[in-house]
Order: C-alpha cells, then structure tokens, then sequence
C-alpha cells in the first residue's frame, strides 16, 4: 500500500463530501476518512456566497480529517457547474531543424499553445484533450505517439474545456477562506469517469452521465480518449421542485418521497397505491397517489435524459458507444432510471458506482459504494495518479509524463500558460490556517500546481 495521502473535495449543490484516501491493494483506492455535510452557498455548481460555502467546506474537511486522524492543507477540487463550455481547438508547430525526430517538448509545445487561445472576455482554460495527431497532414492512429516521428510540422486536433472566470474565482476563494490550499482541479465528469469507468469502457466508447443536484454532466469518450463534454443545468434538485408544486408539500418531503417512493415509469407502480403525508401543525395528513408521484418524476425526468441523448448525437458518437451509457451520481438512484434511459437512448445502460476501485476495507465502504460518491472517489484516484507520475518520472510534472506514452485524456492543471481573457480581480479577506504538516522543499510538482493557480486566479488577489 502507498503512503501518499489524497484529498478530493466534491463542492456539490446538495452535497460537500471530503475523501482522504491512499493506494490501497490491486491498484484500487482506500479511503481513510470521509465526511459530508449539506451544501450551503451553492447553486447549480457555481458558489454564490463564499462564506457559507467556506464554512460547509471547513464542517466536511473537519470531519474527513478526524476519522483519518491526519491534517488536511490541501485538496484536489472538482469543476462543473453550467458555466463550463467547451470546444473545438486546432493547432500546429513547426519542428526545429536540430530535432530529426519529434520530440515530447515538440508535444508539450504545441498543447501549451492552445492556452493561448483568445477567449471571450471573462472565461479561462481548465482542460485540453488531444484527439488526433497530424505529421506533415498525415494523421496517426491512436497506437501510434508522435513522438519518435519524423516530420517538419506537427498539428492536433484538441477539444478545449473553459470554465468563467469568475467562478472560477470563488470556487478559489471558498477553498481559501476553509483554509486550504488547492493542489489541482478536475472537471467533474472526468473525476466521476475515473471511479466508474474502466479502459475498456473508453476504449470501445461510452458516455458517462453524472445526474447530480444541480447539474447533469456528461462526458464521452471513445478510443480511450474523452472525445465531448457538456454541462446541463438540470438535474435531481429540478424533479424534487417539481414533486414540491405539483404535491404542494415542503421540500424535504418532496425529497424523502423522491427517493423513497418515486418512480421514473408510470406504468411500473401499482395503480390505486397512496402515501400519506404528514399535514403542517394541525393540518390533516395530505394523501398522494404513487402513481401522481412516477407521473412527476417520468416528466422532468425523461426531458433531462431527452437533453443527454441530443448531445450525445450531437457529438456524432452516438452509433459507436459499444460501451453503452453509464449512469452515476446522486440521480442514479432514481428507481427505473436505467430502464427510461435505454427507452429514450436506445442503448444500453449500465448504473457506475465505485465498486471495481474502491477498496473493501475502506472506512464507510458500504455507504461509499453510491453512484453520488463517484466524483469524491474519482478525485482522489486522479490525484495518486498524478502522485504516481511524478514518483514514477524522478520528480518530473505530471504533465510531461502523462504524455510520455501518447494522448492522454486526463489532462492535469499544472504549469498551464495563462488564456488571453479578462476578468475583474476579486479581494480576498486574510484567513487564519489551520495546523499545516511539513512540506518537503523539493516537492516540485506540488510548486509547479501554486505556480498555475498563481497564475489563472491570484492576480492582483494576494497583491
């Protein structure tokens, strides 16, 4: 088992959960210590008020940190929320005279090129994925690395995740004013990627739907490489406002009958079944049919996997998802969720949970094998790889070595250029920091990490 002690922190609009965790047996994950709490200051992924979310950020880290009896200073964060795009990025350099062969820094060139990219005002880079390589315009096939390759010109095709500016901002700031520093972060669905899916699964295509409170995101991968990503602003806390209207009762009642109760097949629940709600105060108990409820959940339901199956033609990958769909996050839960999403998809489908990575001595396992604990598990999986890689490489960034054996589709954070975009600086107040453990001075990788968030969200903060 390895030392090296991971954190994700998973900022959800229902949920903070905080994951402590190490490399356990068979390459899986074994998580030390986990601890939750409601989410505060947060809608549909984007933090709105910095200072509640810091506090619910501080409750989960707390409680993580005291069932692995370990400080926590730094964290691998996850990103969503629907103000991430993406796009399609092109580019290409030319090789030098003195480089016969192609060389990786020739690689790491030409991606590091893309942060340059003008965007509109206000957004910033978070990924780049390669997708196809191109030497002297002949493109090499996925066994195929360009480096080692003779040729003159270097070109890629790449897909280009952004995220705003600003929220990127907050999401920092939160993490901050918790007392935290930030070691990396990941788009969400490929941190939930990570926990669901194997090699098998993105190398004969998949698309993996992370269905969580405020945001439903989606990544799609094919070749083992992640081929499309999107963000959809609907997701679990839209069927539970809907069951609140439409039954006229309180939201947590609206929640408890969701997933107590709730169906996504009308026609899969008994006819004449009624659940008695509990009236307000002296108020008689308020009766509703099972099938009024399925009724509900199938139409908000089926118009957010609707929306799943128009970006997954939209992609142009729908007819080459051997692997199917895969389902994960806290809307998975939903009874006969897999059984309307093959309707409506017409492709099989599958519900991730963690349970190939995790290992079974890990603390809480039986809560932690949930589809809505896919991104947590995920996060940490990424940041032992990244660990790993830097080992593995003598101390060189996770960067390099990610590429050393071709596309990677995990692309990480760190020493990324800047993206030529603007955004208004936002002052952060001082914060006192909780009892931090010694840090080894040569820990490169982990300078290189501050040095990009220097970069993308400190100017003119801590100036």
């Amino acid at each position: 088992m390895g030392t090296e002690i991971i954190v994700g922190l998973d900022i959800g609009t229902t949920k903070i959960a905080c994951f402590v965790g190490v490399r356990g047996e068979n390459e899986r994950v074994k998580i030390l210590g986990f601890g939750k709490t409601e989410s505060t200051g947060v809608e549909h992924g984007v933090v709105k008020n910095v200072k509640d979310a810091a506090e619910a950020i501080r409750r989960a880290v707390d409680e993580a940190a005291e069932q692995a009896n370990v400080d926590i200073d730094e964290v691998w964060v996850g990103i969503a929320g629907q103000h991430i795009k993406s796009r399609p990025s092109q580019g290409s350099v030319m090789i030098p005279p003195e480089h016969e062969l192609i060389e990786q820094e020739d690689v790491d060139r030409l991606t590091g090129d893309q942060y340059n990219t003008m965007l509109e005002p206000g957004e910033e880079i978070i990924h780049v994925f390669p997708q196809q390589y191109y030497v002297d315009n002949e493109p090499l096939s996925r066994e195929v690395p360009p480096v080692g390759v003779a040729g003159k010109v270097l070109k890629a095709d790449f897909h280009m995740v952004t995220g705003n500016v600003q929220n990127l901002q907050y999401i920092k700031l939160a993490v901050s004013r918790a007392g935290l520093k930030i070691k990396g972060v990941v788009l969400e669905p490929v941190a939930s990627a990570k926990a669901v899916l194997d090699d098998s699964d993105r190398d004969a295509g998949v698309a993996m739907v992370d269905i969580g409170g405020g945001t439903t995101d989606i990544a799609i991968f094919h070749d083992r490489i992640i081929r499309d990503t999107t963000v959809l602003p609907l997701a679990g806390n839209a069927i539970t406002n809907d069951i609140r209207e439409g039954c006229n009762i309180l939201r947590k009642q609206a929640e408890s009958l969701k997933v107590k109760f709730g169906s996504c097949l009308v026609q899969a629940v008994p006819e004449n079944d009624v659940i008695s709600i509990p009236g307000i105060r002296s108020q008689a108990p308020r009766e509703i049919y099972v099938k009024t409820l399925a009724g509900i959940i199938n139409a908000r339901t089926k118009m957010i996997l609707e929306q799943v199956d128009y970006v997954i033609k939209l992609s142009g990958y729908d007819k080459k998802l051997i692997a199917g769909v895969v389902l994960t996050g806290g809307g998975a839960q939903l009874k006969n969720i897999k059984d309307l999403c093959e309707l409506i998809t017409a492709t099989d489908t599958r519900i991730g949970i963690p349970n190939e990575h995790l290992e079974p001595d890990s603390i809480n396992y039986n809560e932690l094998m949930h589809p809505m604990y896919a991104t947590g598990i995920g996060l940490v999986l990424y940041g032992l790889e990244q660990a790993e890689m830097k080992q593995e490489e003598g101390g060189a960034t996770a960067r390099k070595a990610g590429k050393s054996g071709g596309i990677d589709i995990f692309a990480d954070m760190d020493a990324m250029p800047p993206a030529q975009s603007v955004s208004q600086p936002v002052e952060e107040q001082p914060v006192a920091k909780p009892k931090k453990k010694k840090k080894d001075e040569d820990d490169t990788f982990g300078k290189a990490i501050s040095r990009f968030f220097n970069k993308v969200f400190d100017e003119g903060i801590d100036e």
